[in-house]
């Protein structure tokens, strides 16, 4: 019995002496899978003109390129970028007409809310378009 007690007395002073453990990630274990509901329209291309759904963390969904659309999003995480962010309202943007489409992405990204529309108006929003894809299929050739 005494053997016990001084083993717990020098397990209890070695975990003091070490420190107290690091937390745990519970954010990262706790986060929800990314899922996104992308819904397109006025593309140009009827078979385009749809909602798709895209989960990530495995790639799944109907999403036509769930692969490439994951591992894109994983880039702009792994570079701290927000793709889902609207242009800055001081950006200056060219003047060029890319087309009617629209596209509006709403989910979750990185344990982030989305709620986001996309069009071609202008350069800035077809640069913006332009760096999701494949998540935004253009339907270029």
């Amino acid at each position: 019995m005494l053997r016990l007690a001084a083993f717990a007395v020098t397990s209890a002073l070695a975990t003091a002496a070490a420190g107290p453990l690091p937390p745990l990630p519970l954010g990262q274990l706790l986060a929800p899978p990314d899922r996104l509901t992308m819904t397109m329209a006025d593309t140009g291309n009827r078979q385009l003109d749809r909602e798709y759904r895209l989960e990530c963390g495995p790639a799944g969904g109907d999403h036509p390129e769930a692969e490439g659309a994951c591992a894109r999003l994983d880039q702009f995480a792994r570079e701290g970028r927000d793709p889902f962010a609207p242009v800055p309202a001081d950006q200056i943007c060219t003047k060029q007409y890319g087309g009617p489409a629209t596209a509006r992405v709403t989910g979750t990204w990185n344990g982030h809310k989305v709620n986001a529309t996309f069009r071609r108006t202008d350069g800035c929003e077809i640069k913006r378009w332009d760096e999701l894809e494949p998540l935004l299929p253009s339907g270029r050739s």
